[in-house]
């Protein structure tokens, strides 16, 4: 399958469990039970899904920090699932490199928010990494 579809997997995933506050692990389990998956996939996707559950307060307050002055509610559940995602890599995942996570993270809002989005998420990313002092 490859890392960015896993990422898109992900990335559905995070919104999915958004709005349906159901049963986490069945909801992952259902999307798993495709075929199409290899172990690295699986291993990708169920460490960046738990990863950003375990970790979900700390990366909401990141994210409200990046927004500067806005409340986390303002921006959609898709743009949401984005800015997990990307900050979950960027804090977590040392095997991905930051400027491919900000590529995938524009990939993706292009893809599912709309191209009108991209320069906010890329935006709100930087201003992340910034502050962050992040180094990679």
């Amino acid at each position: 399958m490859g890392r960015r579809a896993s990422r898109e997997v992900v990335m559905k995933l995070l919104y999915q469990l958004e709005l349906q506050k159901g049963n986490r692990q069945e909801q992952i389990d259902l999307v798993l039970e495709d075929g199409s998956f290899s172990s690295n996939d699986k291993n990708y996707i169920l460490d960046v899904v738990d990863g950003v559950y375990e970790h979900e307060q700390e990366i909401d307050g990141m994210i409200e920090k990046a927004l500067k002055g806005w409340m986390i509610d303002r921006i959609s559940k898709l743009e949401l699932a984005v800015l997990r995602l990307a900050i979950y890599e960027i804090k977590y995942r040392e095997d991905i490199p930051v400027k491919v996570t900000f590529n995938e993270a524009i990939e993706l809002t292009k893809k599912y928010v709309g191209p009108d989005k991209t320069s906010f998420i890329n935006g709100l990313l930087g201003t992340y990494v910034d502050e962050d002092n992040y180094v990679g």
